[in-house]
């Protein structure tokens, strides 16, 4: 995965590279989903929620060059894995996922690696992790129409945001800079994820 799908796609970062070498990612897909855990797809976990794509996640990581004293927020992690690799950068990774069940997986598959700079809040993901705010970095493991203002509020001054927004039919992945408390945004790379629940915009309609 990582010779053939990172490294092509211009991640080169030692730290990026080790951490997605050493985290088993087979242990954090469903057991009948297991042969497809190095594909370079999406890869559905059921309840709306995807392991991104290794590219995907990797040049993410790479915008984001999480740093080893930081604090970072995991929106939408699923059964873990981005988690696992994010606390190999991090010095503590708070995740967040809405689905309890999938939130205790993730929980119980960390402990048993031994992963214990990370930590899995069970909440509405919009919502974020105000008692554990604020962090260095928050990164979405899925695409959004907006980031929420309460992720924003939970965002260090000077911290970053990775995330995919979807628009039209395709997607664009931003990096964005907290700086005098607004969000300057700028463009990273085209990808496209399914939509994070909770983190869509509602469309009103008009007569």
């Amino acid at each position: 995965m990582v010779d053939t799908q990172v490294r092509p796609s211009d991640v080169t970062k030692f730290p990026i590279i080790d951490a997605m070498l050493t985290i088993p990612r087979e242990r954090f897909v469903p057991q009948n989903r297991r042969e497809a855990a190095y594909a370079g797809a999406h890869l559905e976990l059921g309840g709306e929620r995807v392991i991104l794509d290794p590219r995907v996640f990797a040049k993410l990581l790479d915008v984001l060059d999480v740093q080893p004293g930081e604090l970072v927020l995991d929106v939408g992690c699923g059964l873990g894995y981005s988690t696992a690799v994010l606390a190999r950068l991090a010095d503590f990774v708070f995740a967040l996922e809405n689905d309890p069940a999938m939130a205790d997986e993730a929980q119980t598959i960390l402990s048993e690696l031994g992963i214990d700079n990370a930590a899995v809040e069970t909440g509405p993901l919009a919502d974020g992790a105000a008692k554990s705010a604020p962090f260095d970095v928050i990164m979405l493991q899925g695409a959004v129409e907006k980031v929420p203002d309460t992720l924003i509020g939970q965002l260090r001054e000077g911290g970053r945001i990775g995330c995919i927004f979807a628009e039209g039919p395709l997607g664009v992945a931003r990096l964005g800079l907290k700086l005098d408390g607004r969000m300057a945004w700028r463009y990273a790379f085209d990808a496209a994820a399914p939509l994070l629940p909770g983190l869509t915009t509602p469309h009103v309609f008009t007569l």
